[in-house]
């Protein structure tokens, strides 16, 4: 935690902890002015920095993408998640709220990591939102009581958007609330309409 970034501390009593994944080679101050962006006052917002140096030059990592592929990926993602899980849960206690008040906004592999902690019970956060994200399989069951946002480039030439339908269609079918929006012109990357959306999905006064 103490590697972590917070971007912002509540100044009345906190109703929501929104906590901000970074990609691969990439660092929580990379994530600062979406952070600032998200501010309010009743809200925490924390950019957590991964916790492994990146093995593909500068920042850090989840797990390494060296050789990466379908079937390492899921191994990696399942070693590392414990840490993940427990990331979530350190600031939860530090911040006196629990799941129901907790939001998780990844992009890219911080993504990955948000939407695969969703299969894991009991659920970390009522609200995920994956950026330019995908699972590392496909979604197994409906996390109780999360809902799921994907947004992503319809340019995006790392992480197919693809990837973010199926994943929407599939957790729909599994009884979970899930929403895609795709954005044309945008590649592997957030913009003003990454922000907007976000915004809105993590807004504690709409129905999750």
């Amino acid at each position: 935690m103490q590697d972590d970034l917070i971007v912002h501390q509540p100044t009345v009593p906190a109703r929501q902890l929104v906590l901000l994944f970074h990609g691969v080679g990439a660092s929580p101050e990379g994530l600062l002015p979406l952070g600032q962006a998200l501010a309010r006052p009743d809200r925490w917002v924390v950019a957590v920095r991964s916790p492994f140096a990146s093995d593909m030059g500068s920042g850090w990592q989840w797990f390494s993408v060296r050789g990466v592929d379908e079937a390492n990926r899921i191994e990696r993602v399942v070693a590392v998640m414990p840490h993940f899980v427990q990331t979530v849960k350190d600031w939860q206690a530090r911040t006196g709220l629990d799941a129901s008040a907790t939001a998780l906004a990844g992009f890219s592999q911080g993504a990955i990591m948000a939407l695969e902690s969703t299969q894991h019970a009991p659920p970390l956060a009522a609200r995920v939102v994956a950026m330019a994200g995908r699972f590392a399989q496909p979604p197994r069951l409906a996390p109780d009581g999360t809902a799921l946002h994907f947004i992503h480039g319809e340019q995006d030439p790392v992480i197919a958007p693809a990837f973010s339908v199926a994943a929407a269609e599939r957790l729909r079918a599994l009884g979970a609330t899930a929403r895609v929006d795709l954005l044309p012109g945008l590649g592997h990357g957030i913009d003003g309409r990454v922000l907007t959306l976000l915004s809105a999905a993590l807004d504690p006064d709409l129905e999750a």
